[in-house]
């Protein structure tokens, strides 16, 4: 049986509000019409740990969430850590170590 290998989406830059949509519209196709598997979200490049940056984190994940997918962050640093632990985000999308 061979295992399905994850997805893995790439943040970079700055991301603002504006951007989610287009975010979740791309996840949402890039998913669509496979089996359940796991969505990567590489992190580590993001220049700007802000609200934006977690409020998209959290629609990714429900986007993944509700097509019958998991996702985690890759990579992220420290002060997205704490703003993620701050609004109660850090169990859901944290499972790898710091």
């Amino acid at each position: 049986m061979e295992a399905t290998q994850p997805i893995v989406l790439q943040l970079s830059g700055r991301i603002t509000r504006a951007d989610v949509p287009a975010l979740c519209a791309e996840l949402a196709a890039r998913l669509s019409g496979r089996d359940p598997t796991e969505v990567v979200c590489e992190v580590g490049a993001l220049t700007h740990a802000d609200l934006a940056a977690v409020d998209a984190l959290a629609r990714l994940r429900l986007t993944a969430h509700r097509l019958g997918h998991t996702l985690r962050l890759r990579g992220a640093d420290g002060r997205l850590r704490l703003l993620l632990g701050l609004v109660g985000l850090e169990e859901l999308l944290l499972q790898d170590p710091p």
